[in-house]
């Protein structure tokens, strides 16, 4: 599974670079908790990674 280096901080608008790096055989899989740190506010956020089965809901 693919994720994006860099998301949108939702308290700042700033970008957040993914800190999380996948495992080198596997990658990421659906429910790997990923985090991300915003470079303007230092928030970190940590996000779990959906089910492909579950359509983005």
């Amino acid at each position: 599974m693919n994720v994006p280096e860099h998301i949108v901080c939702v308290d700042c608008g700033g970008r957040c670079h993914l800190l999380s790096r996948p495992r080198p055989d596997e990658g990421f899989s659906p429910g790997d908790i990923v985090a991300y740190r915003c470079e303007d506010c230092l928030d970190r956020w940590d996000l779990a990674l959906p089910d492909e089965d579950a359509g983005g809901q």
